[in-house]
């Protein structure tokens, strides 16, 4: 009876505990879980939704952020910039003094006043509004000493619009497919809700561990909180769309300006309190520097809405606040509008260190955003919790450089950008993915950074960026266009930084042409004689100063034992390095004794940079570090002839700064022709494919006249919209004869659809029709007139199969005119000009769309004509003809015609161009102010004189006789930078395991990776249920081993009881009486 009613009390008591076990289970979610996006739990523990466009009942939103964007020129008004900062007084005078030597009695002119917090100070220019102003007035304008340049001003519109998306809502670390709107202005970079962008480098099953709950746990931003490190004393400004004032995830909002038209200074939309919030918030979805001294600069309206001007004004307010951090979650593609790249140089000038958004563009290479692609700003790209390459993140290179040289790398880093959860617009979080979220966790990161360092001269926008870079984590199998240096990591760039001495340092730090695949595409093709130079852009970071200049001229030393003196290196450099940086060309070639030669060669470059002192104390008064550039190359004898092939990259055209029209009229959201036409930017495909059928591609970029053309089997012309020099088509002509072949992919040309696309101009204030169409036919007809070729101005599309392949014609031109002892190849196809010109459809059989040619002359070369490129070019293909580019080139290379084209059913008698009139250039065309071939002239554009053919002066080695060092990567290290003497606590245990939530998988036990110290950790008391749990599982587990051993104690103690019983009867037997048995 006892043992039962002892059972009876420790069962009771488990019950009890596993009761405590069910309710603390039930409280965990505030511990271990966030409230869902836009939810915020109040002391009653009932959730209520805030209206924000986000789901509320899972980990993943099935809400996509759908952006549009628009700009318009402002009529009559006109930004006057001035070569220094004047008083409204004498910039009002400046002005009268310009327009009064117009003699334009009637023009009217008055200044636009401003109602913004820059209107007391000093200003660079002026807003004006001018009716009937015409070009000479404009340009007498220009004329005065003071006035530096006279631009529109312009309207931007930008629409972030919540959309339920397309697909079923999907796990949050699952694949989605988006596309890019590709704005051609600067935009928002902010994708949609959380959803994953995996590149599938990781596909195999491990075992998935949990994550902690912010993005700044992740990257142990807590370890600093707790070294008394939180952004105290730091300046950081957020350009965007406004803050609440009593948003309560802030506590230090030092200034709120509002420089737009609307009298609020309210966030309207949520981008800007979800950036901001990200930086700085102080509870729930916490930010980084939560002490750091939030600026927040209102430049768009709740109608999305914002002007040059208002961005032009709010900079130069950034400058006299001096700002130290400045986030721009903005960006586009052009990098030659002048104001904006004018201001954004004179900000990091004046020491604000500028994080930008590289852009939401990908995965198309060549896509990069300004003004995160200028060598002063940190790029950020995007990746998501399995550092994975997110698929929106814009890819380099630079195109700025082209055609004549070479991008530079962009992104600087990388880091999350993908269901990164920030702040609600009025309370609570939610969850944005897009390179818009990375851009604010850098720039929070280096707002925390910045606070950790005791002299903050130090600070500025190169040393900063040289302390991210260098100790960025290398993605492995990515190469550097996609995650420039690496993934973001805090803690070894605190390190750097609080060892950090003023130097000079590169970016890349080394050029190793063997590195697969991180160096692509330098990685993917060898070198040899007789090729064209290779050419690599560095960059140079100058940490000493915000000007500077290399010292002498860069010395370049090869490894003898490393066969250095294999190859030729020339070298040529930004004469003065401002703001905080310049380039450093770097063109490489083959010796000529290793034109049979096999192997590796190495060597290195040396360069010295020297900038002024700030104390003049300094020896000299001049600040100098020298800097090595290694530099290793793989050699092979030079190909045959007919594996080199050589893409024509001087004849392309690109926006900026002209409007060249898409080659796919379908791609009404993306109306400009902007990632370069270069073979590692929207040709990157065909260039690998080429490579993988073992062809060598070399790059031209120079005019026709400088190459030697008995060194190449086929020249590839790809949608060129440049003229061509009288000289050049004379020396084609000739080159055909000797041997060469030509292969031209063209594009639509037709005037009256040219006319159709056209858009308002915003330099000349009037309607802008494109310069050319998809590509300039009749500068190609003219090339190709000679062989009795040309293309017409039809314009068609359609699928269709040739050679059992389907193909898509994508706006593309006809054949009108081709030899009669040609092949040509003709499809069924829809009249897209009609289309656009009239809205009707009509299918016209039998059109022309492939020639090939093999030219009289004894030894002559071959030419194919295809007249739509949009199949080999990555940016709108639908279909690729990878294939008929190989049968094309067997065909040029080889002369093997493919049985499939010359045995076809489609082939056809050659047009002979009698049909109808050739396409003749648009009447009034402004190509000429693009153009590297015409020049203006009274009526028609002429041809300027041919350019003389680059030269490259090649340095005078200095070699070593030592052995090079076989790790460049790891070789390359900050000069004065010691690792260990920044010692940090051991803070293992707070270090979280990382990776996103599987499917279903619940967030209940994901433990907070650290606590802010004192008064930031606003949930600390959300901890006692964790204590008050770990106790009850201590207690429960007590209770089930006591239950345990009840069950076995009676076993043992049978004989205790019987022994007693015996022992009573043991009187019994001296009267003679048995015990019972």
């Amino acid at each position: 009876m006892v043992r039962a009613i002892w059972q009876l009390k420790m069962l009771t008591l488990a019950v009890w505990a596993s009761m405590l076990f069910g309710l603390l289970v039930g409280l965990l979610p505030l511990v271990g879980m966030e409230p869902t996006a836009g939810a915020k739990l109040d002391p009653d523990h009932t959730p209520s939704v805030e209206p924000l466009p986000s789901s509320s009942g899972s980990n993943c939103s099935d809400l996509t952020l759908k952006l549009e964007f628009s700009t318009k020129v402002v009529e009559n008004e006109y930004i006057i910039g001035f070569t220094g900062y004047f008083s409204a007084k004498a910039r009002s005078l400046y002005i009268s003094s310009a327009l009064r030597n117009a003699k334009d009695k009637a023009l009217e002119w008055r200044i636009v006043p401003r109602q913004n917090p820059a209107s007391d100070f000093p200003s660079d220019f002026e807003l004006v509004h001018i009716r009937q102003a015409s070009p000479g007035s404009l340009l007498t304008l220009e004329d005065h000493p003071y006035i530096k340049r006279v631009t529109p001003q312009r309207k931007v519109f930008r629409m972030l619009k919540y959309t339920p998306s397309p697909e079923p809502a999907a796990p949050c670390n699952a694949t989605r497919s988006w596309q890019s709107s590709r704005p051609f202005r600067r935009t928002s970079l902010s994708l949609g809700t959380g959803f994953w962008h995996a590149t599938g480098r990781h596909s195999s099953r491990r075992l998935l561990r949990a994550i902690p709950r912010h993005v700044a746990q992740i990257l142990q931003a807590d370890v600093l909180w707790q070294m008394g490190h939180t952004g105290s004393g730091v300046k950081v400004a957020v350009f965007d769309t406004g803050l609440s004032e009593k948003h309560p995830h802030f506590k230090n909002v030092k200034e709120r300006t509002n420089w737009t038209n609307e009298k609020t200074l309210d966030d309207g939309l949520g981008h800007g309190t979800f950036v901001a919030g990200v930086i700085a918030s102080m509870r729930e979805c916490q930010g980084f520097a939560p002490d750091s001294e939030l600026h927040i600069f209102r430049v768009f309206t709740n109608n999305q809405v914002s002007y040059t001007s208002w961005f032009l004004d709010a900079f130069n307010y950034a400058i006299l606040k001096k700002i130290d951090v400045l986030n721009l979650s903005i960006g586009g593609p052009d990098f030659m509008d002048h104001p904006f790249v004018d201001k954004v140089w004179e900000l990091t000038a004046n020491k604000v260190i500028m994080v930008s958004a590289i852009g939401n563009d990908g995965p198309l290479y060549g896509t990069l955003n300004n003004p995160a692609d200028q060598m002063d700003v940190i790029g950020v790209g995007g990746i998501d919790f399995e550092d994975n390459i997110a698929r929106f993140s814009s890819r380099g290179m630079t195109t700025w450089e082209l055609p004549g040289g070479y991008g530079r790398v962009k992104p600087d880093i990388v880091t999350y950008g993908s269901g990164v959860r920030g702040s609600g617009m009025k309370e609570g979080c939610r969850s944005l993915s897009g390179t818009s979220v990375a851009s604010p966790v850098v720039a929070g990161a280096v707002t925390l950074l910045a606070s950790t360092v005791l002299n903050r001269e130090l600070v500025n926008p190169a040393s900063m960026k040289q302390a991210l870079i260098a100790s960025a984590r290398r993605l492995p199998g990515v190469n550097m266009f996609e995650q420039g240096h690496g993934k973001l990591d805090l803690i070894r760039a605190y390190q750097i930084l609080n060892s950090y001495k003023p130097q000079a340092s590169l970016s890349p730090s080394y050029i190793d042409l063997t590195e697969s695949p991180y160096m692509w595409p330098y990685c993917s093709q060898p070198i040899y004689y007789g090729g064209m130079p290779t050419i690599v852009n560095v960059t140079i970071l100058n940490g000493m100063g915000v000007t500077g200049r290399i010292v002498d001229k860069p010395v370049w030393q090869p490894y003898l034992p490393q066969n250095g003196d294999h190859i030729d290196v020339a070298v040529s450099y930004a004469p003065v390095l401002w703001p905080w940086a310049g380039y450093l060309a770097v063109s490489i070639s083959v010796a000529k004794k290793a034109a049979s030669w096999e192997g590796v060669a190495q060597g290195h470059v040396m360069v010295t940079v020297a900038s002024p002192a700030e104390n003049d104390s300094e020896a000299g008064g001049e600040l100098t570090s020298t800097v090595k550039l290694p530099i290793k190359v793989k050699i092979v004898p030079t190909p045959p002839r007919s594996k080199r092939v050589l893409w024509d990259q001087y004849h392309n055209l690109r926006y900026p700064p002209g409007y060249f029209p898409r080659d796919n009229l379908r791609m009404k959201n993306d109306p400009l022709d902007w990632n370069g036409d270069h073979i590692h930017t929207n040709f990157k495909d065909m260039y690998q494919h080429l490579r993988s059928m073992g062809y060598f591609v070399e790059v031209l970029g120079a005019p026709i006249t400088c190459f030697d053309a008995s060194q190449y089997g086929t020249l590839l012309m790809v949608d060129s919209e440049e003229e061509y020099f009288p000289e050049e088509i004379t020396k084609l002509r000739r080159d055909i004869d000797n041997g060469l072949s030509l292969i031209v992919f063209s594009d639509w040309y037709n005037t009256s659809v040219m006319r159709k696309v056209k858009f308002y101009d915003e330099n000349t204030r009037q309607w802008w029709m494109p310069d050319t169409g998809g590509a300039n036919v009749p500068a190609l007809n003219d090339l190709i007139s000679v062989w009795g070729m040309a293309f017409s101005d039809g314009l068609y599309e359609g699928d269709f199969t040739m050679a059992d392949h389907d193909m898509y014609y994508a706006s593309g031109c006809s054949i009108a005119r081709f030899p009669e002892d040609g092949i040509v190849i003709a499809k069924n196809l829809k009249d897209q000009g009609l289309e656009v010109l009239k809205q009707e459809t009509a299918v016209v059989e039998g059109v022309p769309i492939l020639g090939l040619y093999q030219t009289p002359s004894d030894g002559g070369g071959r030419i194919a004509l295809y007249g739509d490129s949009n199949c080999i070019d990555d940016s709108h293909r639908q279909k690729d003809c990878f294939w008929l580019l190989d049968a094309l080139l067997q065909y040029t290379s080889y002369s093997m015609t493919p049985p499939s084209l010359s045995h076809s059913h489609s082939r056809v008698p050659p047009p002979t161009g009698t049909e109808r009139p050739l396409p003749q250039r648009l009447e009034g065309n402004h190509l000429y102010r693009y153009s590297k071939v015409l020049e203006a002239h009274l009526g028609d554009p002429k041809p300027r004189p041919l350019p003389a053919c680059p030269h490259l002066s090649w340095a005078k080695p200095q070699p070593l006789n030592e052995t090079a060092p076989s790790n460049l990567w790891k070789h390359q290290k900050l000069l004065s930078v010691d690792l260990d003497k920044v010692v940090l606590p051991n803070m293992r245990a707070y270090r979280p395991q990382v990776r996103p939530l599987s499917p279903g998988e619940s967030g209940a036990w994901d433990i907070p990776g650290g606590i802010m110290p004192g008064r930031y950790n606003q949930e600390v008391g959300q901890t006692i249920p964790v204590f008050a749990f770990l106790g009850a599982m201590v207690v429960l587990s007590f209770f089930v081993v006591q239950l345990t051993k009840a069950k076995s104690k009676p076993k043992r103690r049978k004989p205790r009881i019987k022994r007693p019983t015996y022992l009573q009867q043991q009187p019994a037997a001296t009267t003679g009486k048995n015990p019972a048995v």
